[in-house]
């Protein structure tokens, strides 16, 4: 066992969470690879089926692994993920065209990412202090975003330039990076001493309500269609309305979702789940209903902040609703759970809402978007239990 403080800043804490960033990085890089497939002269579907093939296997995979990371370690589902990343990216210099074989590499990284994604985001949230729980995991979100933001501007210029082949390389050392510090990093939670752990897990997930499962699963959902809603249509709108430049909404989306992970990360560990998530919500459905409004450039980068605002206050107390609701033996398979219903919501909103667009125009699309989490946010807090307060002496914590 990594020992603990009731600092969150530990050195153990620090090495993982940068394992986690390198990992975000090295993914984040292939954002530019519809470039690198346009060589090839291929269509746009086959570009969107290569690209979104990631996201499909990520999303499959992590409730499976998400129970092995409680039953075999952390560290160890986390070293696995990272060596299928690190076997798979060097194929990339072989892709010659635009079909079955980068599909195929593309679905072994949403393997490899899905798995080590969620193995690492656990370490780390092992490795803090079992009452700063959204804390730490606010904080992993802004590694997360930092790494978003930096990946495709540090894979721009690599290629720009020196070609394709550097951005595989580059890839491939941040995975290196990420293995070494997590490697460096001891397990942080005990292998399960009983046979039987998984069998209670499953247990205790089943003898949950079917009320209870449904408003756990319906707001992550919710959350990651209205996001997927705001940001892919954004510049589309923008657009429509006149606002040629809309890169000023992402970075003020970014930071202020940063800055509020930093000082409003650890609200909900001190006043509730449930406290913060139905303002967070609050926040998210109202600033949607806004951006339906937007008139002016300075309308759109006050929407984008608030945007962040919200999505800063509800990563971290939303993951950890899930997680205490499930129980923290359970925190692998329940973090995977709600990852995989986030990017579900992701997925399937945004074709949604831009069917909604087609059929009433972008303002319509948003003010239904923020009526819609404003419903589910308001059924959420009025029937959705706020789960037992976790006390320190739990080990697994």
């Amino acid at each position: 066992m990594a020992e603990k403080s009731d600092s969150l800043w530990t050195r153990p804490f620090l090495v993982a969470l940068l394992g986690y960033f390198f990992l975000f990085m090295s993914v984040s890089l292939f954002f530019l690879l519809p470039l690198f497939l346009q060589q090839f002269s291929p269509s746009k579907s086959q570009i969107g089926l290569i690209m979104g093939i990631h996201s499909v296997m990520a999303i499959g995979v992590r409730p499976i692994f998400g129970r092995l990371i409680d039953e075999k370690g952390r560290r160890l589902v986390s070293l696995a993920g990272i060596l299928l990343l690190l076997f798979t990216v060097p194929l990339f210099h072989l892709v010659r065209d635009a079909g079955a074989f980068p599909l195929l590499l593309r679905a072994l990284t949403g393997l490899g990412w899905g798995i080590s994604m969620t193995a690492t985001i656990t370490m780390c949230s092992d490795l803090a202090p079992v009452e700063r729980l959204a804390h730490s995991m606010g904080i992993v979100g802004v590694a997360g975003l930092v790494a978003s933001a930096l990946g495709p501007l540090l894979a721009e210029e690599v290629v720009r330039r020196f070609g394709f082949s550097w951005l595989f390389h580059l890839s491939f050392i941040f995975l290196l990076a990420s293995f070494a510090c997590i490697l460096i990093t001891r397990e942080t939670a005990p292998s399960p001493s009983k046979k039987n752990g998984s069998q209670e897990a499953m247990l205790k997930f089943e003898g949950l309500k079917p009320l209870i499962i449904f408003l756990m699963a319906s707001l992550p959902l919710v959350h990651g269609a209205i996001r997927g809603a705001m940001v892919n249509f954004v510049a589309l709108f923008s657009r429509s309305i006149g606002l040629e430049h809309v890169g000023p909404f992402f970075v003020t989306f970014s930071l202020a979702a940063i800055l509020t992970r930093f000082w409003g990360g650890g609200l909900s560990d001190r006043y509730g789940r449930k406290k913060v998530i139905f303002p967070a919500a609050l926040v998210i459905g109202l600033n949607v209903l806004f951006l339906s409004q937007v008139r002016n450039f300075w309308m759109l980068i006050l929407a984008g902040f608030i945007g962040g605002f919200g999505q800063g206050l509800i990563f971290p107390a939303l993951s950890t609703y899930v997680i205490d609701t499930l129980g923290r033996e359970n925190k692998g398979f329940a973090l995977s759970l709600y990852l995989s219903l986030f990017d579900a919501g992701m997925g399937l909103g945004s074709p949604f809402f831009g069917w909604l667009s087609d059929l009433f125009g972008y303002r319509a699309m948003y003010f239904l978007a923020g009526l819609t989490i404003l419903i589910f946010n308001a059924f959420f807090t009025l029937k959705a239990p706020e789960p037992l307060k976790q006390l320190p002496n739990n080990k697994d914590s």
